[in-house]
């Protein structure tokens, strides 16, 4: 897994920091989390290919995450776009992306499938054979919901002294990398596991968006490879964290902690700030593996 980190600040945009957005690579396919405004100016300057973004991820409807989906969609149109494009999020982003397409007359000639979420508990909105990604439910000032990419089992790997000792035929190799035990050239069965290795351990990774501190997502996130959680305020304003339903650097080490997370990467930081690694230095006051975002970072996961 890859990330791509094409802005990580809160509310307004500068000339030097974006809003939410980045772009999550795991087996083969390129997922852009949020699109808050100037993403496709970023994906540009990372050296995205658009055309390799098939499925977008929008946490929520406040303008910092999602302003800029309209522009992506409208360039797409203008490259001349063929292949469908899913768009995953709250009930009526479909109405607001629709209506600004109507009134411009810049329908789309490729299909625009909108995947509208409403339920407040945890569910299933994407799988194919590589990769599942599920809802996580988040406590905001509107309906929100973070997102967790899990890879599948991948095949087996073939330990190739093994196989070739037992004297087997290139054309069951496919069959071994899938578990099943096969007969060699001279007629013997042979078990799988004689010559074949475990697959690598499946990634997970966690994107929580804007949020109040809240333990009820643990269960959902527990033991997540990586956990990117927003963290808008230092300790110093950690009293605006319940009135603005956001979360400071020491809250989002605590969730990560609680969850047994692998690494945290905080984001979302209030522009009120000059120093973002005073954001690193309180968090590891509660959870050791602790980076930070920042735009046009990218995390080899």
């Amino acid at each position: 897994m890859k990330l791509n980190i094409l802005g990580c600040y809160s509310a307004t945009p500068r000339t030097f920091t974006n809003p939410t957005s980045q772009v999550l690579e795991i087996r083969n396919h390129l997922f852009l989390i949020d699109c808050g405004e100037g993403t496709q100016v970023q994906l540009r300057k990372n050296r995205i290919k658009f055309s390799r973004i098939k499925h977008i991820f929008i946490s929520h409807l406040h303008g910092d995450h999602y302003f800029g989906l309209v522009g992506l969609i409208s360039t797409f149109r203008l490259l001349t776009r063929e292949a469908d494009l899913h768009i995953y999020g709250p009930k009526g982003l479909k109405e607001v992306i629709t209506l600004q397409m109507k009134l411009s007359d810049s329908w789309t000639n490729y299909q625009l499938i909108f995947h509208e979420l409403t339920s407040k508990a945890s569910e299933l909105i994407f799988e194919d054979d590589k990769v599942e990604v599920y809802t996580i439910p988040l406590q905001h000032r509107v309906y929100t919901n973070g997102f967790l990419f899990k890879e599948k089992e991948g095949e087996r790997k073939l330990d190739m002294n093994a196989v070739l000792n037992e004297d087997i035929d290139q054309a069951y190799y496919r069959k071994l990398k899938q578990g099943f035990d096969v007969e060699n050239n001279k007629g013997k069965l042979v078990k799988n596991d004689a010559v074949t290795l475990p697959p690598p351990k499946p990634k997970s990774y966690a994107f929580c968006s804007d949020t109040a501190y809240d333990e009820a997502k643990i269960p959902l996130i527990k033991d997540v490879d990586v956990l990117y959680h927003e963290s808008t305020f230092l300790e110093k304003n950690a009293n605006l964290c319940e009135k603005t339903k956001h979360s400071s650097a020491i809250q989002a080490a605590t969730i990560a902690k609680k969850a047994n997370a692998g690494k945290l990467i905080l984001g979302h930081y209030s522009t009120r700030y000059d120093d973002i690694s005073l954001f690193k230095t309180e968090a590891e006051t509660v959870f050791n593996n602790v980076e930070l975002a920042d735009d046009g970072k990218i995390f080899e996961l």
